[in-house]
């Protein structure tokens, strides 16, 4: 029941609040400038909770960014964070153009770590390194595409909610690997759950071995040749969705489910294709984590990934490029964070996930709070110039 005039109110406050269509801004403040004040402002917040701690906020982001770009360790460790949001990232940003809002990263991911060590298992002491790396790689994007597959035919043909089931499938994913290395693959003598390491050939490339053929000199770091198999996947599916018959079929699904049908267009294959799409790129996480830092299958490898990817994708306004430096500022801030939090011991490790928390905050959940104020300014300058 709704009280008297409260619809009144409600549509008075509507004409209100200021039209905020995409097209009102030019391109480079709406997906350049907005995000950077949107960051800004989740600083200035981030500051006063390092204030009332009694620390000094100038010195925690001094502290923040040489943690993350001081120093060639600092840089490989940014990147490796980078590196997973991105393929996380990338994943939800196919779903979302499609649709379809895919939470199920984690689980994809964990489907294709488990696959990418089962192949370094049976395979590795038998494979020179050029064939057993791609199989790893294939066998990640079938496994996790295998996994996103179950939640798009649920959707498509029963009508069933992709967000319940992708994310109760993160629970089965999670559930499934652990029955697998205590029963299966854990080493009868271990008492760590985690597989024996794989062999020699079973290891991505690190960046310290590759930059070595250059004559680079750089420090030990989990950075490997997933960095740049995850920025060919962003332009891989930037020409997918804006260069492809298929990409524009995602995009229209996405924005017009009604024009999508009329058009000729499967719905139903078409959630397949991009659920796929999503689960693979999410599983490239697993190839990242297993075969390029850890070298054997362990517990929780995932480190919540999966559901950071969704902060990127939104902070990245669902394009590759705006993926890659969002990821990269995620990066920053969980490598930044980790000496954040070890120089000042005020400063918790809960409250630096407050810290990115508030990231998340600013520039995903409110991401278009400081729009109608920016469209104001800019219409104001617009005016005066004009004026002159």
């Amino acid at each position: 029941m709704s009280l008297p005039g409260a619809s009144h109110a409600a549509s008075q406050a509507l004409r209100a609040v200021p039209h905020v269509a995409p097209g009102d801004l030019p391109g480079w403040v709406d997906h350049a400038l907005l995000p950077v004040l949107n960051v800004a402002l989740a600083l200035c917040v981030a500051a006063g909770v390092v204030a009332a701690v009694g620390e000094s906020p100038w010195d925690a982001i001094q502290l923040l960014f040489s943690g993350a770009f001081g120093s060639s360790v600092a840089w490989g460790y940014t990147l490796y964070y980078t590196t997973n949001f991105i393929f996380t990232g990338l994943a939800v940003l196919v779903g979302l153009h499609a649709g379809l809002f895919n939470i199920g990263a984690e689980g994809q991911a964990a489907l294709g770590g488990l696959a990418t060590g089962i192949v370094m298992i049976t395979l590795g002491q038998q494979l020179p390194a050029v064939l057993l790396l791609p199989m790893a790689a294939i066998a990640s994007i079938a496994a996790g595409a295998a996994w996103a597959l179950v939640p798009a035919w649920l959707l498509a043909w029963r009508g069933s909610h992709i967000v319940v089931t992708t994310i109760m499938f993160n629970f089965l994913a999670a559930a499934l690997t652990v029955w697998l290395l205590v029963n299966v693959l854990m080493p009868g003598n271990s008492l760590a759950v985690e597989t024996q390491p794989f062999a020699a050939a079973a290891a991505l490339p690190s960046a310290q071995t590759l930059l070595a053929g250059l004559n680079i000199a750089v420090p030990a770091t989990p950075l490997n040749l997933s960095f740049v198999l995850a920025l060919l996947c962003a332009g891989g599916v930037w020409l997918l969705l804006w260069h492809t018959r298929a990409g524009y079929a995602l995009r229209t699904l996405g924005k017009a489910p009604d024009a999508a049908r009329y058009a000729g267009f499967d719905p139903r294959r078409l959630t397949l294709l991009a659920m796929a799409i999503s689960g693979g790129l999410a599983a490239l996480l697993g190839l990242n984590e297993i075969a390029g830092v850890h070298h054997k299958l362990l517990l929780d490898f995932t480190s919540g990934a999966g559901f950071t990817g969704i902060a990127v994708a939104l902070m990245g306004r669902k394009h590759p490029l705006g993926i890659v430096l969002a990821a990269l500022l995620f990066g920053a801030l969980y490598q930044g964070g980790s000496e954040l939090s070890f120089e000042m011991p005020k400063l918790t490790r809960d409250i630096v996930v407050a810290v990115q928390g508030f990231v998340v905050l600013f520039c995903g959940a409110l991401a278009f709070m400081l729009r109608p104020a920016v469209m104001r300014l800019h219409g104001w300058m617009r005016s005066a110039a004009k004026g002159q």
